[in-house]
């Protein structure tokens, strides 16, 4: 993959500032975009873009090729004649710094079937005609989907007012619906028309309006990172859809899920749940969804950062009925063969990002590297003892100077503290050791350290919004391992101020990171 030397932002645009209780891809997208040009980035890098479900996670959506209609903006579909500007005012107004799912969904989400309403009843002829080429194009996954997001809609009704566990597909549905007998799917199809439509329609706004979003930044200089979770949900369309490429039993339930073993912070290890592949079927089909969801992707952006990029080599398989990831073991895939087949399916030139954390093997090594794809280097880690359990040693990839020039620096990630969060609970050596290898004791050492990131040999470095304001532990996005409050936090309107645009145009233009080098 080619790669100039370039700085960016991670920020999702659920975090973008807006009155609508989420940030949204219309007006504040675009200013984004201007403040982004502004500070001289060439990058914006975000969190992957599908259906958010239970737990709000966009690491879980319910398709890996549908959008999240959660996203959509309103004031674009009041300028569309959808919906009256009188419509966009919620019963009491939304936190500013959080997403509220719940208060969110239960006041959007009509609005968005109304919106889908009007289109259906009175779209321009122009805008039928776009809105049938994108069901013509996208007609591999888009009709099972919005069959599978209306008979969902029953069930987890069904499963609020029973107050049952669970309202997963293959657990929940009637088995003829779970094992996708014809005659049942024409029965709901038939009776689900309406809502099914709605589907279509708000998948094709979503990705109208995030195709103008992406036209925007590319004209301004700017390409966009997006994220692709290796491994999909169990409750989703993909499964549902096409199980005979999952490990799953006759009735669609996993027979081993993924995760990552044990190790020296975590004795159970991680069970994420997420069902495994069958490779053979994969391969077999000469990896023909794999590269349909590749392509989707890099429609969608410009590069493709790729979540547990190791588990291309080998993945941690847990039985389904642990309750830890104790007793898995490691099975190999086909990393190599599958990625020959991209590059010749896709291009030589394969615009992916390894997210090459974690227990990393030299065959992991091997295969990154062989594709000649960048690795991830994490700043935070270099001086975390809890997280690169190497702390303290020259030697340890995550400090500046071990950095190889085809990498990805970050400040940090979704995943861990903010920088500020996590100094304020550094252990003394942890600071002491930071001092010394800076070279001194700074005034302000969350911008010393993204100036490290900045000024290192990485091609690309990125800071996660959070620590380009500064922001404590409130501020995070993510907490593995817990469910609820997280993929919540929003920037304050008018945070990303010229000013702090003009200090990181600065620090761009003096470590050669700036829109103008060629």
């Amino acid at each position: 993959m080619h790669m100039k030397r370039s700085s960016g932002i991670l920020l999702h645009p659920s975090s973008l500032p807006g009155p609508f209780g989420i940030g949204e891809l219309g007006p504040a997208c675009f200013r984004f975009i201007e403040r982004l040009a502004e500070a001289s980035q060439r990058l914006w890098q975000v969190l992957p873009l599908g259906p958010t479900g239970y737990g709000d996670s966009p690491y879980a959506p319910f398709s890996t090729f549908a959008g999240n209609e959660l996203l959509i903006s309103l004031e674009l579909l009041v300028a569309e004649g959808l919906l009256e500007k009188v419509d966009l005012t919620p019963p009491r107004p939304f936190p500013p710094e959080r997403v509220d799912y719940g208060a969110l969904i239960a006041w959007k989400r009509p609005l968005l079937e109304q919106a889908a309403d009007a289109f259906l009843e009175r779209a321009a002829p122009a805008r039928r005609a776009a809105f049938e080429a994108f069901r013509a194009r996208e007609g591999a996954w888009l009709p099972d989907y919005a069959l599978f997001m209306a008979i969902k809609a029953e069930y987890d009704e069904r499963a609020r007012e029973e107050a049952l566990p669970s309202s997963v597909w293959n657990r929940a549905w009637p088995e003829p619906l779970a094992l996708r007998e014809p005659r049942a799917l024409a029965h709901e199809q038939a009776i689900r028309a309406r809502a099914i439509a709605r589907t279509e329609v708000l998948q094709f706004l979503f990705a109208d309006q995030w195709q103008a979003v992406k036209r925007a930044a590319n004209a301004a200089g700017i390409a966009i990172i997006g994220d692709l979770p290796i491994f999909v949900a169990e409750d989703s369309a993909d499964v549902w859809r096409r199980p005979e490429l999952f490990d799953l039993d006759a009735r669609g339930r996993p027979r081993e899920v993924a995760g990552v073993p044990p190790d020296y912070f975590s004795a159970d290890g991680q069970r994420w749940g997420n069902p495994l592949y069958n490779w053979k079927a994969h391969e077999a089909e000469g990896f023909a969804w794999w590269i349909a969801r590749l392509r989707a992707a890099l429609e969608r952006y410009d590069y493709v950062r790729i979540d547990h990029f190791r588990g291309f080599e080998a993945y941690w398989a847990v039985p389904a009925d642990e309750r830890t990831a104790r007793k898995g073991r490691w099975r190999k895939a086909p990393g190599e063969a599958l990625f020959a087949t991209v590059k010749s399916k896709l291009g030589e030139d394969i615009p992916i990002v390894a997210e090459d954390l974690g227990f990393i093997t030299e065959e992991v090594r091997a295969l990154r590297d062989g594709f000649g794809l960048p690795g991830m280097k994490i700043l935070q880690f270099a001086f975390d003892e809890s997280e690169s359990g190497d702390a303290f040693d020259p030697a340890n990839g995550f400090l500046p100077h071990n950095y190889p020039e085809r990498s990805v620096v970050y400040t940090g990630t979704h995943d861990n503290d903010t920088l500020a969060g996590w100094l304020s609970t550094a252990s003394y050596a942890e600071r002491e050791y930071l001092e010394r290898y800076l070279g001194y004791r700074p005034a302000d050492t969350v911008r010393a350290l993204l100036r490290e990131a900045w000024k290192s040999v990485a091609a690309w470095a990125i800071v996660p919004m959070q620590d380009l304001l500064g922001l404590g532990s409130a501020a995070r996005m993510n907490t593995p391992s817990t469910l609820g409050g997280n993929w919540a936090w929003r920037m304050a309107e008018g945070a990303f101020s010229p000013e702090l645009a003009q200090e990181l145009a600065e620090l761009s233009r003096l470590y050669g990171r700036n829109l103008e080098r060629t």
